[in-house]
C-alpha cells in the first residue's frame, strides 16, 4: 500500500507539471511570444520535464534501485498515453516509438538524479 501511494503521488506530480507547463506553453503561443517553431519544441520538452519531476519525486522517495522506479513510473505514463493514441485512432509510427524511448529515458534519468540528491541530504 504504501509503494502504490508513493507511486501515484509521483504520477501526480508527472500530470500536475506536465498540464502547468502546457498551460504557460499555451499562454505564450496565445499571446504570440513564441515563433511556432519554439512552440513546437516547447511541446516536445515539456512531457520530458515532467517526466525528470515525477521520477526525481520517485527518486527521493526510495532507498534502492532508482533506474527501476523511474522505468515503472516511465512505463506507466507511456502506457496511458499508448492507450489514449489507440482511442483517438491514431496509429504509432516510428517517431512516436523514439519520443516514447526518450520520455523512458528521462523518467530514469530523473530517478537516478532523485536517489543520489537523497543520499546527499
Amino acid at each position: 500500500m504504501k509503494y502504490l501511494k508513493k507511486i501515484s503521488i509521483s504520477f501526480l506530480i508527472t500530470i500536475v507539471s506536465l498540464l502547468l507547463l502546457l498551460f504557460l506553453v499555451t499562454i505564450f503561443n496565445y499571446f504570440d511570444l513564441f515563433n511556432y517553431k519554439i512552440t513546437n519544441v516547447l511541446i516536445i520538452i515539456v512531457p520530458i520535464l515532467a517526466l525528470i519531476f515525477g521520477g526525481l519525486y520517485i527518486g527521493k522517495n526510495t532507498t534502492k534501485r532508482g533506474y527501476l522506479e523511474g522505468l515503472k513510473l516511465g512505463l506507466i505514463f507511456i502506457f496511458i498515453i499508448v492507450i489514449i493514441n489507440l482511442i483517438l485512432k491514431e496509429a504509432i509510427n516510428l517517431k512516436d516509438i523514439i519520443f516514447y524511448s526518450i520520455l523512458l529515458s528521462s523518467s530514469i534519468f530523473g530517478s537516478m538524479v532523485g536517489i543520489n540528491m537523497q543520499k546527499k541530504s
